[in-house]
């Protein structure tokens, strides 16, 4: 689903979540960069995170290829407005297809919860 006003990204690949191998999901939420992309992704409205807003301790370069491997394992959809490429998350689409998954990630060191203590 695209935000009214901006344009599907050009030259970008989507991968469809229904077709990603979980080889390609483990191999994409390994690096902890990434998962802290997503992770930053999560706590945002759909498209109004900015690559460039991402503080990751990492080239631009480095940056461009953690979000080529992230849309190419269905985890982020990304369109350009203006100059700015927005992100989000598909943790729905994502969801379906590994249940449980993508949750693991987003409390990666989040404190456990009272009943697990």
């Amino acid at each position: 689903m695209t935000e009214p006003g901006a344009r599907r990204a050009r030259n970008l690949v989507h991968a469809d979540p229904a077709e990603v191998s979980l080889q390609e999901a483990l191999d994409a939420l390994a690096d902890p960069v990434r998962r802290s992309i997503l992770r930053e992704c999560a706590g945002e409205p759909d498209f109004s995170r900015a690559c460039g807003t991402f503080d990751l301790p990492v080239s631009k370069a480095t940056a461009s290829h953690h979000f080529a491997v992230l849309r190419a394992a269905g985890l982020l959809e990304q369109v350009d407005k203006g100059s700015r490429r927005l992100n989000r998350l598909r943790q729905p689409e994502f969801d379906a297809r590994f249940p449980g998954l993508l949750e693991l990630v987003l409390t990666e060191g989040a404190p456990p919860h009272p009943s697990q203590a």
